[in-house]
């Protein structure tokens, strides 16, 4: 179907990708709990705007060019790896919000969507997870026009996968509103799994 090779199981390993909490997850989840459904929103669409700029790279022939230049990769790396360990710290320090989500603005909800989609431009694993499973769904006559549907698919689908995290998450964060210490957990947990992160890419630098 759409020119794509077994078409259920790729729809089916994209889900089942979703499931795995990465970086951009994070994001999504920590501006729900301290900004809303808005802030939420704009880090979905960060996200998705970064994962999209590292499809259309896969698509165009980037992940060569950065083959041929570890030196950039690796430069790349460092600079998500900082990036991300200086997000968890600012979580870890960050004060626990005192009330229920706040209703943001337009300015907070585009603060949100710049942090998450430099969160997601400075994982460049993205790259090259997008350059492995592309191919195992291609047929050997496929045209670039089926990339850029199977490029379609992941937009889609991990889009209601992170709204409905985000309207998730909202119910969850009013629930425990009331409750300083979960606010203050759940905050300190985002912050470290950050870090957690950001000295995985490190370490895969090395």
């Amino acid at each position: 179907m759409f020119g794509i090779q077994n078409y259920g199981s790729f729809v089916a390993a994209i889900a089942i990708f979703q499931l795995i909490p990465g970086p951009g997850t994070l994001s999504i989840l920590n501006a729900t709990a301290r900004g809303g459904i808005a802030a939420g929103l704009g880090a979905v669409v960060g996200t998705l705007l970064g994962d999209m700029v590292y499809m259309i790279a896969a698509i165009v022939g980037l992940a060569t060019v950065m083959q041929a230049h570890p030196a950039l990769f690796q430069g790349l790396q460092w600079f998500g790896a900082a990036y991300l360990g200086w997000l968890g710290l600012q979580l870890l320090h960050a004060p626990a919000a005192g009330g229920p989500p706040a209703a943001t603005g337009r300015q907070d909800a585009w603060r949100y969507f710049r942090q998450a989609l430099a969160v997601s431009l400075t994982n460049p694993k993205v790259l090259l997870f997008f350059v492995a499973f592309f191919p195992l769904f291609l047929h050997a006559d496929a045209s670039s026009a089926t990339l850029a549907v199977m490029a379609a698919h992941v937009t889609f689908l991990c889009l209601l996968y992170q709204a409905m995290l985000v309207f998730a998450g909202n119910a969850i964060a009013r629930r425990i509103a009331s409750l300083p210490f979960a606010r203050l957990l759940a905050t300190r947990l985002a912050g470290s799994a950050l870090l957690v992160f950001a000295v995985r890419l490190a370490l895969d630098n090395r």
